[in-house]
């Protein structure tokens, strides 16, 4: 007999979604969904309002990364209102990114997928949280997670204006100069942001590394995709979260293409199925296949591990050595000098914890830059509005806004393509790996099987409020009405058949 199994919600995401698995005869997995039942809609509702509120108004898409959103708007009205931001505004966004990068990527790794390695897949799911980490590990570790945070909120707070959504963003400059003493400040932080990094990729060493079942799962084919990766580079290749040009390597590291972000729409396509609200961004140069992967599927990849596969390395020395030592621990073959990329998509967590290592780095380097503190960081904006494109690296991939105006500064176009939305192919393709890999034939389905799965989608971070924008028009849906009890009193449902037909 035919089975569904269904894992809703799921947990330790951004957003709400569910995973739908569908069992044959035999008891094997047949298919497997990852449906996205909410819709935000940003791009649509932006429209008909002046372009400059857009820092504003983007960065409440999200809570947890309106950093990025406020900055790829920022870039974006560089470019629609023809201004170039000075060597020293650039350097202050950069710096207050850096900190963001600090406080995102240490939330995921202690709160989000951190819970799974450090107690365990098959851990009782009311201790696998943030709490029983810090239980775990001791409070002294869970304070420093705790100051980690709280540290790099006041660096945003101080250069963004708002500790949550900040303001200080405007064409070609930057509300807030940094003075000396605010300098010194941040490079006491830079210095304790580079401690705390060093410590969690010790720790991930001592738990995860040192533990060979949760190697052997990091390895394991069960979540191993072989895609193109995508992220921004500097003019070494190197790996830059604020500014460079987009770079795409196939499954081998070969780079496909390099573009700067104004030119995404000659690279990037959008595919929208009838049964979600998120679409499909997809390489034009490859095209559409379906959800496989492979060199001749233009699925891809943007992550922190993706990001560490389009480039040759890292900018600073820590943060290098540890890149080098996640390659070779991973089994990654040199070609012509360069690793090759490294597929084993679990891997994507210590990713993460190089880049937080850089993030500290690179804060460390503008905080000590002399050009800091230049006092002059607005401009004069003269020119006529038209057409602009921003692009940054959010923590959980390549971030692109593209607006259009008239004359007067009012939008009449909005296109956001998101860090989840790049991922929300392979998301589908892992979870539905994953479920194959761990249900067979005769498999008792427990409550850590199923967290096991979820694993494959935790990785990507994903942030679902950013993501959804399409409108396909018939979505699938299936609502379940449940008393104060939690008792089922009624089941509702449109075009569910068609969503159960799809092959993801």
């Amino acid at each position: 007999m035919k089975r569904k199994i269904i894992i809703d919600p799921i947990t330790r995401l951004e957003g709400h979604g569910k995973i739908e698995i569908f069992l044959d005869e035999e008891g094997d997995v047949e298919n497997a969904y990852f449906q996205v039942p909410e819709l935000r809609g940003f791009e649509q509702f932006c429209v008909d309002r002046p372009a400059e509120e857009m820092p504003r108004i983007t960065n409440r898409i999200c809570g947890v990364c309106p950093e990025a959103h406020h900055m790829a708007a920022t870039k974006a009205l560089d470019e629609l209102f023809d201004v170039e931001p000075s060597s020293a505004v650039k350097k202050v966004r950069e710096l207050f990114y850096a900190a963001f990068y600090c406080t995102d990527h240490t939330v995921h790794f202690y709160a989000l997928g951190g819970p799974d390695f450090v107690l365990g897949p098959d851990s009782d799911p009311a201790e696998r949280n943030i709490l029983g980490v810090i239980h775990k590990v001791g409070v002294d570790i869970g304070m420093e997670v705790i100051n980690c945070r709280k540290r790099n909120h006041h660096v945003i707070k101080m250069l963004g204006g708002r500790g949550i959504h900040p303001v200080a963003g405007m064409p070609g400059g930057w509300s807030q100069a940094v003075t000396e003493e605010m300098r010194v400040e941040i490079e006491e932080i830079a210095r304790k942001n580079i401690a705390f990094a060093e410590f969690s990729l010790k720790l991930f060493d001592d738990v995860v590394l040192a533990n060979q079942a949760y190697v052997d799962l990091i390895v394991s084919d069960t979540f191993t995709h072989k895609t193109y990766s995508m992220g921004t580079v500097d003019e070494n290749n190197h790996v830059n979260f604020y500014d460079g040009l987009i770079r795409v390597v196939d499954p081998d590291g070969k780079e496909l293409v390099k573009y700067p972000p104004k030119d995404y729409t000659k690279h990037i396509a959008e595919r929208v199925e009838p049964w979600s609200y998120l679409k499909f961004p997809y390489l034009k140069a490859v095209g559409w296949k379906g959800f496989v992967d492979g060199k001749d599927s233009g699925v891809y990849t943007c992550t922190p591990l993706s990001r560490l596969n389009a480039a040759d390395g890292m900018a600073t020395p820590k943060a290098q050595e540890h890149y080098e030592r996640l390659y070779e621990t991973q089994g990654a073959k040199k070609v012509n000098g360069l690793y090759q990329p490294v597929h084993h998509r679990l891997a994507t967590h210590w990713a993460r914890l190089v880049e937080l290592l850089y993030a500290a780095e690179r804060m460390l380097e503008l905080a000590t830059d002399p050009e800091i503190t230049e006092p002059n960081v607005r401009v004069v904006v003269n020119s006529t509005p038209s057409e602009g494109v921003g692009s940054v690296e959010a923590p959980r991939g390549t971030l692109t806004h593209h607006y259009k105006t008239d004359e007067n500064g009012i939008l009449t176009m909005v296109n956001m393509i998101v860090g989840t939305t790049n991922n929300y192919a392979p998301m589908a393709m892992s979870i539905k790996k994953a479920a194959e890999g761990l249900i067979t034939k005769g498999t008792v389905v427990t409550e850590g099987l199923l967290n096991t799965i979820e694993m494959a989608f935790r990785n990507y971070d994903p942030c679902l409020s950013c993501a959804t924008h399409s409108l396909p028009g018939q979505m699938p849906l299936e609502v379940t009405v449940k008393d104060a009890n939690g008792k089922v009193i009624e089941n509702l449902s449109q075009y569910v058949d068609e969503a159960e037909s799809c092959n993801c």
